[in-house]
């Protein structure tokens, strides 16, 4: 019988923001929505549902009040390099058993993401990442902290880094997250903001949220 029971009340939250920025042509982190960075949106949107905070990025982010935790793996290894630096913060916090990552660029994720992952962790060494309309998004994910180990020797032996070639080692929840609605139609909550053109349709939703 597994008698596992995961401490809801002690989850620590990561944004991750040290992407490369390449499609938008500046720190994504920065960029402002509707007059608020997008940064601020993300810390704003997680920060009730954690514990504590953090915020990997390659560099402290300008007036970023939250601790910044920057890559240990070295040589810019991609999201799961930002996942693993998560991974780690949340092993040096007392009793922490899952952290939980979200990216910078996503401002419309569930307000009630991390209880929707809690509710599927029944094991130590479970991982619970989300999904909508039929695609993952395991940026978003309720990741276990002692796992670092086994992704920061992954991340030295993959070549390709991807995100789903890891999670076939574990074990692993794919939790599908409704649309959300809006005065115009229905949201994508993962809806991401890589272009200038994005960001302009971003905005557009915006006016339209319910």
């Amino acid at each position: 019988m597994n008698d596992f029971v995961l401490d809801r009340s002690n989850i620590p939250g990561v944004v991750l923001a040290g992407g490369r920025s390449s499609r938008m042509g500046r720190d994504k982190a920065s960029v402002r929505l509707d007059g608020r960075t997008l940064l601020e949106r993300v810390i704003e949107q997680l920060e009730p549902q954690v514990s504590t905070l953090a915020v990997n990025a390659d560099a402290t982010p300008e007036n970023c009040r939250h601790l910044f935790i920057p890559d240990i793996v070295p040589g810019k290894a991609g999201p799961m390099a930002g996942i693993h630096a998560a991974m780690t913060y949340g092993a040096s916090l007392g009793g922490v058993t899952h952290v939980v990552t979200v990216s910078v660029d996503s401002p419309f994720f569930p307000s009630d993401l991390v209880d929707w992952f809690a509710g599927v962790i029944d094991a130590p060494g479970k991982i619970a990442i989300a999904a909508s309309e039929g695609r993952s998004h395991p940026v978003f994910g309720l990741w276990p902290v002692n796992l670092a180990d086994d992704l920061e020797s992954w991340i030295a032996t993959d070549e390709k880094r991807r995100a789903r070639d890891f999670l076939l080692r574990h074990d692993v929840t794919e939790v599908a997250f409704p649309l959300r609605p809006t005065r115009a139609s229905l949201l994508d909550p993962f809806f991401n903001v890589n272009t200038p053109d994005d960001l302009a349709e971003a905005e557009r939703w915006l006016k339209v949220m319910v």
